[in-house]
């Protein structure tokens, strides 16, 4: 009964805060309000029992996306002056691409609340421990082939920076 409560708590608190994020009109305080939407997803996550997502989605998102949204908004230069104005014609279709997509979104989410859980309750699901025996048991090979290929772009990125001797 609580975690229906705190579940509609969060919601309403995401959800206000994304709007916050969207009608802000100072760039940082919109980056702090998508800190906190970050937050109060991190807290759905916890109650769906999967703390490592939520403690992985809050060191990566609200930590380290968040401090270089911070850093490139700081160092740009936004004056009212200096930004172009857009025409009429783009903001019309801004607004109808806006409004197809709504509309794609309502149709699609039309029929999810006939969709039923089959599945029953698994109070492991979203651990770690489950989360590396799928991952190092299930999925072994493409793990290891995705670290290969980390690998070789970081080499490559190593290679395009490095500068030349001639």
């Amino acid at each position: 009964m609580i975690t229906t409560y705190l579940f509609y708590l969060l919601s309403f608190l995401a959800i206000m805060f994304a709007l916050m994020v969207v009608f802000s009109k100072n760039p940082v305080h919109s980056v702090l309000y998508l800190v906190l939407t970050f937050f109060t997803i991190a807290g759905h996550y916890v109650l769906l029992n999967a703390q490592f997502l939520a403690a992985v989605h809050v060191i990566v998102y609200a930590g380290a996306i968040m401090v270089l949204f911070l850093f490139v908004i700081m160092l740009m230069n936004l004056n009212k002056e200096t930004e172009p104005h857009k025409s009429i014609w783009l903001k019309a279709s801004a607004a109808v691409a806006s409004g197809s997509l709504l509309v794609v979104m309502v149709g699609s989410l039309k029929g999810a609340a006939s969709i039923q859980s089959t599945q029953a309750f698994d109070p492991g699901i979203g651990l770690i421990e489950n989360l590396g025996q799928t991952l190092f048991h299930e999925f072994l090979l493409p793990f290891e082939v995705s670290s290969i290929l980390l690998l070789a772009a970081m080499v490559g990125a190593v290679m395009l920076g490095k500068k030349s001797i001639k």
